[in-house]
């Protein structure tokens, strides 16, 4: 079972769409499948599936290209063929050796099971196993099992096989030439679960595919009889639940809903599962691949990529990030959209053929001298709807200004004078701000459109403050980071604030030819280009929070993740900031306790929240123009 429910309807429309293109009798006719159950150091067997090219021989050798997934490697079986395999159509025609394998304690894999696997830099002992590891194992035996292979082997994968991926490639296996982690998990504690440290409840349904362990290695999906059905209205249902303890009663037997709740704090638990500080040594090549509107993982191909760069100057590394949702750069739609928005056409497989398949083969068919013809970052500037390509992420030639906030909901890059300016509003955990309002989408098995949402619903609100410039008089094009630097005091104890980076349209905005709602109209649209959340308890530290002094001006710094998106002559930049988007996020109580996860339904209080904007106090949102 794939990580939500929108990538199994993926898989399911890229299984009709090849199938109709001939791509598995493509695969039939030119493949030959094996399976294998391969021993690693501590006797555990991770089971294998193996597509090798029908015409490689001793004179015409193939690369091995590998996932490594905790999603199933189906179909099972020597006479079953999938309807695709690899990264892309244009490189499973190209032909590698592909290997798929099931991580271990997952389907048919042997061996127990942890979200994201704890890597062990100094390994002692046989019994001292991880992904790098188990994957070092695996090279070694297909290199000499698999017969006319030339050697060498890539690997790639999408969100948490984007995580397998980074994980691996510290195997440091000499036979490692390149891997492309895509969409990859680095931190629960900032990606996927959570955003800073607030737990992210849009995922309430996801808990029995990662907290429920198989009896034994199996071909179906153990965890479907722990999943409960979702509600029509997402959001009146989890209003109803209350305290976040009170999801006791679906997940009690759940060991990672209860892993959860007793390590509220980025402790050792949190800290062991973060792959960030290993990236260290890196030798092969990287190319990491995100996309600007991921609602699950877009922290973790920002932070691979700094990461790797930072530790590992001489390695060949890369990012590219699209105008994609979470994943969907790996099927072609034609026409391609995130929610309302329209980029353009063909543009997945543009990545596909003129990026990723000059990656791999480079590496794994030709020289593998670094001399691919791409550039360090591939990036999509999200309102100019065009690639731009940079020799450094971030961009070496910006300036960082700051985008003020002033009274009577101004926004500029004039830092006010006012001796004295606030905005105010009450935040109320019984009535929580929507993230969305779709509410179909809040039933789903995660969120997934609100990422370029039309913010118009939320910013009548009387809890939602909304900062906004004059119209532009020429295009500025913010590339890089962002971070949220405001002047907050609150009449609690606790508070969240969550801040979106928004890009206003003419009112003359025509409509395009592909709105997959006929009654959307998009002349005074509101589209979220980017917005984060912040728990204030975390202010100073994510492994030991503080309350807030109620009534003291306290900083609330933390950053927004990058962007590349041109606010066009004619538009307006719009900040909001609110303290819910319900039920994407939890409700802080707003009284400070120990451990949200354990607070009881009358901890939750209302609570005036007070956003300074004057001389000495001035909130803004710092980021990057490019010049």
């Amino acid at each position: 079972m794939m990580k939500n429910l929108l990538s199994v309807v993926l898989m399911l429309v890229v299984t009709v769409a090849n199938a109709q293109n001939g791509d598995e009798k493509f695969i039939r006719e030119n493949y030959t499948k094996a399976e294998y159950d391969i021993p690693v150091r501590d006797g555990v067997k991770l089971h294998t599936i193996v597509y090798s090219p029908k015409d490689a021989s001793a004179e015409k050798k193939y690369p091995f290209l590998m996932q490594r997934t905790c999603y199933s490697v189906a179909p099972y079986g020597p006479d079953n063929y999938p309807p695709r395999i690899g990264p892309s159509p244009t490189l499973m025609r190209d032909k590698f050796i592909f290997v798929y394998q099931d991580v271990r304690g997952r389907y048919m894999s042997e061996g127990e099971w942890t979200n994201m696997t704890p890597h062990i830099a100094q390994k002692k002992g046989k019994a001292d196993v991880d992904e790098a590891s188990d994957t070092y194992d695996t090279i070694e035996w297909l290199l000499k099992n698999v017969p006319n292979n030339n050697g060498k082997v890539g690997q790639w994968g999408i969100s948490y096989p984007g995580f397998y991926t980074t994980a691996s490639a510290l195997s440091e296996h000499p036979a490692l030439k390149a891997s492309s982690p895509q969409a990859p998990i680095a931190d629960f504690f900032f990606d996927d679960f959570h955003h800073n440290g607030a737990f992210t409840q849009g995922y309430y349904l996801t808990f029995p595919v990662f907290g429920i362990k198989p009896p034994k290695p199996t071909t179906s999906s153990w965890f479907t009889p722990e999943m409960f059905e979702a509600k029509p209205d997402g959001y009146t249902f989890n209003l109803n639940i209350g305290s976040l303890k009170n999801f006791d009663k679906y997940y009690s037997k759940n060991f990672y809903w209860q892993e959860t709740v007793n390590h509220p704090n980025k402790d050792e638990f949190w800290q062991k599962r973060d792959i960030l500080p290993h990236l260290k040594n890196i030798k092969h090549a990287f190319m990491t691949v995100g996309g600007w509107f991921d609602a699950e993982d877009l922290y973790g191909p920002l932070n691979t990529y700094k990461t790797i760069e930072k530790n590992n100057p001489s390695t060949y590394n890369t990012i590219v990030v699209g105008p994609f949702g979470h994943g969907r750069w790996s099927r072609e739609t034609g026409h391609t959209l995130h929610n309302d928005i329209y980029f353009g056409d063909s543009i997945a497989t543009f990545y596909q053929t003129n990026i990723e398949a000059k990656f791999f083969k480079h590496f794994l068919k030709e020289s593998g001298d670094g001399k691919t013809g791409l550039p360090e970052a591939y990036m999509f500037d999200t309102g100019k709807k065009a690639w731009q390509t940079f020799d450094k992420w971030p961009v070496a030639a910006v300036e960082k200004r700051k985008l003020y906030f002033h009274e009577s909901g101004k926004l500029d890059f004039k830092e006010p004078a006012q001796a004295k300016s606030v905005s105010e509003y009450v935040s109320d955990p019984a009535k929580p701000v929507p993230y969305t309002a779709n509410y179909k989408q809040m039933a789903g098995f995660t969120p997934f459109e609100y990422m370029s949402e039309d913010q118009r619903f939320a910013s009548t609100r009387s809890d939602v403050l909304v900062f906004q410039t004059d119209v532009l008089d020429q295009d500025i094009t913010l590339g890089g980071e962002i971070t949220a630097l405001l002047k907050i005091s609150t009449t609690g104890t606790d508070a969240d604030f969550f801040v979106k980076l928004i890009d206003v349209y003419p009112g003359d905005e025509k409509n395009h030819a592909y709105l997959p709602n006929p009654t959307t109209i998009l002349a005074g649209y509101q589209q979220m280009v980017r917005s984060e959340i912040m728990r204030s308890r975390f202010r100073n530290s994510f492994e030991k929070p503080e309350a807030l002094v109620a009534g003291k001006i306290t900083d609330i710094k933390f950053r927004l993740q990058d962007v590349l998106h041109t606010f066009k002559k004619g538009h307006r930049i719009m900040v909001q900031v609110q303290s819910t988007a319900f039920p994407l996020f939890d409700r802080n109580p707003q009284k400070y306790v120990e451990n949200i996860y354990k607070a009881e339904d009358s901890d939750f209080i209302s609570a005036k929240q007070t956003i300074y904007h004057q001389a000495g106090a001035a909130s803004s949102l710092e980021v990057d123009v490019i010049k």
